[in-house]
């Protein structure tokens, strides 16, 4: 993995959580998110020690909500997916501001927001407090099947080099007046996806045939 890829999501740090071992941080990460996942959706105290018990680990690692708050974006979906279930899940009603939804719905809603929360800052700490050889050798050390550890260190090093292709793709359709603005342009859309595959499965090969060349046997060296 070289220098400078997959170093985007790392906050550098020196507090406890920085220094503490990163196969301890996944199997903590791990446990934190089953009893999160275990946990009753009516069961509202819990959901505010769960949260206490999160922003805890972000205020000892130092991670700035700057840094934090732009990321948690990823949750946007699930969000919108949680503010229309009270409208169209089954059973009784219940009257919100006016509005009838139905409560079961509405529970749901809360339980996916929650739990999903939780879990976004929590792995987000985690990506902020261990660099991706660190998470890498975290893995091996709990003794996951070497060909997933090695998957997740091949996805960490290029997903930068795939992004930085797209981002080229981006820029060459702009420079020649393309902007998607319909469904008549998915199919230059999907062409543009395509040819990203293409050319990301056989820089695969090639990587794959010089690591071969170099003695690879299906291990990566210490």
């Amino acid at each position: 993995m070289g220098a400078g890829h997959g170093q985007a999501m790392h906050v550098h740090g020196h507090s406890p959580v920085h220094r503490a071992p990163a196969h301890l941080k996944i199997l903590t990460l791990f446990g934190f998110m089953l009893l999160v996942v275990a946990t009753p959706g009516h069961w509202y105290p819990a959901y505010g020690v769960w949260l206490a018990l999160v922003l805890t680990v972000v205020a000892v690692a130092r991670v700035p909500l700057t840094w934090l708050l732009p990321r948690m974006l990823v949750e946007v979906p699930f969000v919108v997916f949680a503010v229309l279930m009270p409208f169209i899940a089954h059973g009784p009603q219940v009257e919100v501001l006016g509005v009838a939804v139905s409560q079961s719905g509405l529970l749901a809603a809360w339980t996916l927001l929650a739990k999903g929360t939780l879990g976004v800052i929590a792995g987000l700490t985690l990506a902020a407090t261990t660099s991706p050889p660190e998470l890498v050798g975290g893995l091996e050390r709990l003794r996951l099947p070497s060909a997933l550890v090695q998957i997740a260190a091949f996805m960490i090093r290029y997903l930068e080099v795939v992004a930085d292709d797209l981002r080229r793709q981006n820029i060459a359709l702009a420079s020649r007046g393309f902007v998607a603005r319909d469904p008549r342009h998915w199919p230059v859309l999907a062409k543009s996806v395509g040819a990203l595959f293409i050319r990301s499965y056989e820089r695969g090969e090639r990587v794959h045939l010089a690591m071969v060349s170099r003695g690879y046997d299906g291990r990566m060296p210490s």
